[in-house]
C-alpha cells in the first residue's frame, strides 16, 4: 500500500485504526490490545486518549505471524479468549463483533466471521487454542494454517459486512494515507 496500514485514513479523515478500535469496544470487547509494527509512534498517537493496551511486535516485518504472536505473548493469564480483528476491514463494525460474541466465549472457543458463507475475519480464539496458533503463526499466514485443521464454528456476517480486507493503494474516494 505504500505505507502502513494503521496509518490509513479515509477520504473524509476517519482513522481505519481508530474505526478497528471503536468497533472492537462498542461490539462488546472489554479489553482492546492493539499491535502495532511499522510506524508505531504514529499509529500509536493516532489512538491517544482511547482506552487501549499497545504492544508493538518487534518482529512486525516478518508478517501478519510476529503480530499475532506478540499479541497472544501480551495477554494475561486471567484471559480466556480473544477476538483478533485487522485493521485492513473497513467495513468491519461493532455489529459484527457483537454477533461474533453473542456466543459462550471460553477457553475452548473457536469461531470465525464468514462473509456469504467465506471464513474471515475477525476470529474468536479461546486460550486452549493459544498454542497451536502461536506453534503455526509465521509469515502473512497468522492462524490461516491452524484453522484449517480446527473445527471452526462459522458464524454468519455477509448481513452485516462484506469483510473484505484491503491491499491496494487508495484511490479517489477510497481510504487514503494518513
Amino acid at each position: 500500500m505504500g505505507t502502513p496500514k494503521a496509518l490509513v485514513r479515509d477520504d473524509d479523515g476517519t482513522s481505519w485504526l481508530v474505526r478497528a478500535v471503536s468497533a472492537l469496544r462498542e461490539g462488546g470487547c472489554d479489553r482492546v490490545l492493539v499491535v502495532l509494527g511499522a510506524a508505531a509512534d504514529q499509529a500509536r498517537r493516532l489512538i491517544a486518549g482511547y482506552d487501549v493496551d499497545v504492544v508493538v511486535a518487534a518482529a512486525w516485518d516478518e508478517g501478519m505471524g510476529a503480530s499475532l504472536r506478540a499479541g497472544l505473548g501480551a495477554l494475561g493469564e486471567d484471559v480466556t479468549a480473544t477476538m483478533v480483528s485487522l485493521v485492513d476491514l473497513p467495513d468491519v463494525r461493532a455489529d459484527v463483533v457483537r454477533r461474533m460474541l453473542d456466543r459462550t466465549v471460553g477457553a475452548s472457543t473457536l469461531a470465525r466471521a464468514a462473509y456469504d458463507g467465506t471464513p474471515g475475519h475477525p476470529v474468536l480464539i479461546g486460550r486452549d487454542h493459544w498454542a497451536g496458533v502461536v506453534e503455526s503463526a509465521t509469515g502473512d499466514q497468522g492462524a490461516r494454517a491452524y484453522l484449517a485443521a480446527q473445527d471452526v464454528e462459522l458464524v454468519e456476517c455477509g448481513d452485516l459486512a462484506t469483510g473484505r480486507d484491503v491491499d491496494s493503494r487508495p484511490t479517489s474516494g477510497q481510504p487514503r494515507p494518513e
